[in-house]
């Protein structure tokens, strides 16, 4: 198979300087996040011309579609860390077989959630707060179930991202992600509003074809659903394209047919990487949806301002994010090859990107948050759907640093395949600290929402602080996987020569 080709955009992340290739394997990873919360605000920007009911619909299907979809994230950290550790050791004739294993566990596992998740959506609905028979649950479960219907599209391509980023290749998916935001942005608008009241026809001075598009098709949109209906399209090109790119062997990882078999020595090995993955991975969707639920107490104006600021706090730590994935490649790979120490300075210099960077985003949140609110509600309570929303950034905002050093630290243990570590940082963080805190603030101490928002800050500072010790200790740092003794193979791991992409390139 050819494992170095033009086209192999990995990165060299265990020779040489180390804080460069950190920041060029993690930016493209950051970009790529940050495309895929351009899915979310696009939905909410577009369904928010519809009203509050309408935005708080879309808060109710997210605290459910967010908790399902982390499972394909959390299963896809152990394609990551298997492709990482097996590329770092030379084991290059086992990362095409665990890439294909990997594909066919998240596909599977996907088949199983839509049918499940379909059926489910009515019961998940009323769990998260959604008064059955109001406007925003019916508007929430038909958003929900057609999301559900697609739920296979959309694991796609968070595999293919995982696996290329366990290679090194951090670009290819970003440029995959950009093509579809590109089209769920172009078909969004038409989707959920048609050709009547919708403001893009305003905006670029085609009323008269507005008009005429309405008399002859009567399309008025599908509301809330459109802007499912429109994600479900985006994601199945970007999956399609992005599997055809690992069965041609275009993007270093080469595939065949016969590689995805079963193969239950080795599924069983990505149930135990990735079923603490996605607990771990699942606990912060876990903690939106009971957030959510314990905001639906105070009324639906304040679940419409916690869905709005979730979304805004989800943008602003894309960052850490994205250097916690760049971590985990890192982490992965350099454990793979024996370098443990350089592994850890990995982290350590993540850390301090990282700590640069939120300081910086938490005082513009600060500054601006009535405005940055205000760009997503329009309507009826929008002013007070603003208020609310800007105490949440401002409250919630404070903590950024604390939250985006939890992620980069996280980020190092899962590339260690230490990932119930990571499990139970999250678990303790996410659910009891945030639950708690939120739950007492809140309720007992009569605080309301804001009570819920001082919860979630308190949450972020305390986990960054019971993870960073634990990483002190340093006794998480080991590997998952034999390496090879020396051998043919071996000159394509990572010490390769032959014919790497530069970092620059």
């Amino acid at each position: 198979m050819s494992r170095a080709t033009k086209r192999d955009r990995a990165v060299n992340v265990t020779d040489g300087g180390l804080l460069k290739p950190l920041l060029v394997l993690s930016l493209p990873i950051v970009l790529t996040n940050l495309l895929q919360v351009g899915y979310n605000l696009a939905d909410t920007f577009w369904v928010g011309r519809l009203g509050q009911p309408a935005v708080a619909a879309l808060s109710y299907s997210w605290a459910i579609i967010f908790l399902i979809i982390s499972f394909s994230i959390g299963f896809s950290v152990a394609g990551t860390v298997l492709v990482a550790q097996n590329k770092g050791a030379g084991n290059l004739d086992r990362v095409s077989h665990v890439a294909a294993q990997t594909i066919t566990v998240i596909v599977g596992m996907s088949l199983l959630f839509s049918v499940i998740g379909f059926a489910l959506a009515p019961e998940l609905l009323r769990l998260v707060g959604a008064a059955p028979g109001t406007e925003e649950y019916r508007m929430a479960l038909e958003y929900t179930r057609t999301e559900f219907l697609g739920l296979t599209l959309i694991f796609g391509f968070f595999v293919f991202q995982s696996l290329l980023q366990g290679w090194g290749d951090t670009r290819t998916p970003f440029y995959l992600m950009a093509f579809g935001v590109g089209l769920n942005v172009l078909i969004d608008p038409f989707f959920v509003l048609g050709f009547e009241g919708n403001v893009l026809f305003s905006w670029l001075g085609l009323e008269n074809l507005e008009a005429t598009l309405y008399a002859a098709t009567g399309f008025a949109g599908f509301g809330v659903q459109g802007a499912a209906i429109a994600t479900v399209l985006s994601r199945a090109a970007g999956a399609f394209i992005g599997m055809w790119l690992l069965l041609s062997g275009r993007v270093g990882i080469e595939l065949s047919l016969s590689e995805f078999k079963p193969d239950w020595e080795t599924i069983e090995q990505i149930f135990t990487i990735g079923v603490p993955a996605s607990i771990e991975v699942s606990t912060k969707a876990l903690s939106v949806t009971i957030l959510t639920a314990l905001v639906a107490i105070t009324g639906s104006e304040a679940v419409a301002a916690y869905g709005i600021g979730s979304r805004v706090t989800s943008m602003v730590i894309l960052p850490a994010l994205g250097l916690a994935r760049g971590v985990e490649t890192v982490v992965g790979q350099n454990l793979g090859a024996g370098q443990v120490d350089r592994a850890k300075r990995g982290v350590f210099a993540a850390v301090a990107v990282i700590t640069g960077c939120l300081l910086a985003f938490s005082l513009g949140v600060h500054l601006f948050a009535e405005s940055i609110i205000g760009v997503f509600i329009t309507g009826v309570d929008a002013g007070t759907v603003t208020g609310i929303g800007a105490e949440y950034l401002r409250i919630v905002g404070a903590s950024y640093v604390f939250l985006g050093v939890f992620y980069v630290v996280q980020g190092g243990f899962r590339g260690s395949g230490s990932t119930r570590l990571a499990m139970g940082f999250a678990f303790v963080g996410f659910i009891v600290f945030s639950a708690l805190f939120a739950y007492v603030f809140a309720v007992r101490l009569g605080l309301g929402a804001i009570g819920i928002w001082y919860g979630e800050a308190t949450a972020n500072v305390l986990m960054a602080v019971l993870a960073g010790a634990y990483f002190l200790r340093g006794t998480w740092a080991g590997s998952v996987i034999e390496r090879e003794d020396d051998g043919a193979d071996r000159e394509y791991g990572a010490h390769s020569s032959a014919e790497p992409v530069s970092e620059g390139d």
